[in-house]
């Protein structure tokens, strides 16, 4: 559990292009129980770039956890999902898909590509409410995240 370390924040990097989604969700994280940092990405090569430290992102902090869309401009969330898990650096960040898409071959697509879970965003708003909070409290309560190599 991650109640050992409440007084650090939790690092989160969101990759969402949807504005209505990031501020939902920047909604509903901010109401909860843990302390978050949340970064956004609102593409593919954004995410890569935060990620890899790059330029403009040198300082942001490793996430403790990704919370990516497949449905991205520039470069499409699966292509960052290979490439995070392809990553020695990034792979260790559990990598939670929350996307719009039932399709079953992204479900097995993203699986395939070692995603830690995958989650249909309801269309509902009480229940896409429901579905954050459950991710946080799973996720940010109950699991245990991997700290080594969170500076680097």
């Amino acid at each position: 559990m991650n109640t050992g370390k409440s007084f650090e924040p939790i690092e989160i990097l969101l990759v969402e292009d949807n504005p209505g989604d990031i501020r939902l969700i920047e909604e509903v994280l901010k109401e909860g129980k843990m302390r978050i940092n949340m970064y956004v990405a609102r593409d593919g090569v954004e995410a890569m770039a935060s990620l890899r430290k790059k330029e403009k992102y040198a300082d942001l902090p490793r996430p403790d956890l990704i919370l990516l869309d497949l449905n991205l401009p520039k470069k499409d969330g699966r292509e960052v999902l290979e490439e995070i898990k392809m990553d020695q650096k990034l792979k260790h960040i559990p990598v939670v898909v929350l996307t719009t898409s039932k399709a079953e071959q992204d479900v097995l697509k993203s699986y395939d590509l070692h995603a830690n879970c995958y989650i249909t965003k309801p269309v509902d708003l009480d229940q896409f409410i429901n579905v954050i909070k459950s991710i946080e409290d799973f996720w940010l309560t109950i699991v245990k995240l991997p700290q080594s190599g969170k500076d680097g």
